[in-house]
């Protein structure tokens, strides 16, 4: 599929307000197979407006994921609606965030670092069972922490 720019949805957009043509129709005029894409861009152009409509990237922490899909289930809402509510690039990002929750765990909902992982510096000052326990107790913390938040949206559904 080729990319849209951002006047080729604007011009969607007011192509399908204008109410000449069938939104089907319109779809398939930009080689879409349905209209899906087509009512989103409508509802984040309305709630959102046309700034809304241009590429961006976000990265999301955990804790913003797991409130999207609490939020989206509470409400009893699409992912269509979802996205368009919170702003999100695409309806395909919760998709993305409910298989990796259902297939996987929260593990895959976390943020990962881009680059290189940087090699820490040997302390030889340090004992090395301080370093293992200092390691091990945040390994502990973030391990709590991560069962909490699933405990939230586990239990909140």
């Amino acid at each position: 599929m080729t990319r849209i720019t951002f006047e080729q949805k604007l011009d969607t957009i007011f192509r399908v307000e204008k109410g000449d043509e069938d939104i089907t129709s319109i779809a398939r005029s930009l080689n879409f197979t349905n209209t899906e894409l087509i009512h989103f861009w409508i509802g984040k152009y309305h709630l959102h407006g046309p700034e809304s409509l241009k590429k961006s990237y976000t990265r999301y922490s955990i804790e913003d994921k797991l409130y999207i899909l609490n939020y989206m289930n509470e409400n009893r809402l699409s992912d269509i609606e979802t996205a368009v509510h919170f702003n999100l690039p695409t309806p395909g990002t919760i998709r993305k965030w409910q298989i990796s929750l259902k297939n996987v765990s929260v593990d895959t909902l976390f943020l990962k670092e881009k680059g290189h992982k940087k090699l820490k510096k040997d302390n030889s000052k340090k004992g090395k069972n301080q370093n293992f326990e200092e390691g091990s107790l945040e390994a502990l913390r973030a391990e709590n922490e991560q069962l909490r938040m699933e405990n939230a949206f586990v239990f909140r559904k």
